[in-house]
């Protein structure tokens, strides 16, 4: 049985891709609209890390991709899995000039190697996750 691999989402944001590609590649910006403290090495192959009070989560990230300041990649822990489990998604952030500001474009991929009851959790708690947390970012830009 064949599960979709893929969560995707577009927002469009009124601020310049500059400003945006710093929220999604800082330790500032990712440490206060997505986790609640964290770090980044900023270059393929970089550790990053992001840690969320509410119970205490930490995920562990590596850079992949770094194309300033159009594509910015990880590979992070799959929601749900023991910490020592080595399987990972991939997410990727593009960021597109429009007139407006940015259409930001985030897919994460990777969840077709799971098993059904594995799937289910992560496909959904990311699917969920992901609407909360642009309308966090857009809340974030908007405020800065």
């Amino acid at each position: 049985m064949g599960f979709p691999d893929r969560i995707e989402r577009t927002i469009e944001l009124a601020h310049p891709p500059v400003k945006v590609w710093a929220a999604l590649t800082t330790a500032e910006g990712l440490g206060t609209w997505f986790g609640n403290e964290a770090d980044i090495e900023l270059r393929p192959g970089g550790k990053a890390w992001m840690r969320w009070n509410e119970g205490g989560h930490c995920a562990d990230m590596r850079v992949e991709r770094v194309e300033e300041p159009h594509v910015f990649g990880f590979t992070w822990d799959i929601f749900g899995l023991p910490e020592e489990d080595p399987r990972r998604t991939y997410v990727e952030f593009t960021l597109e000039p429009v007139a407006a500001g940015t259409r930001l474009t985030v897919v994460e991929t990777g969840f077709a190697q799971l098993a059904e009851d594995a799937y289910k959790a992560a496909f959904e708690g990311n699917t969920r996750g992901w609407q909360n947390e642009l309308g966090e970012l857009a809340g974030y830009l908007d405020a800065a």
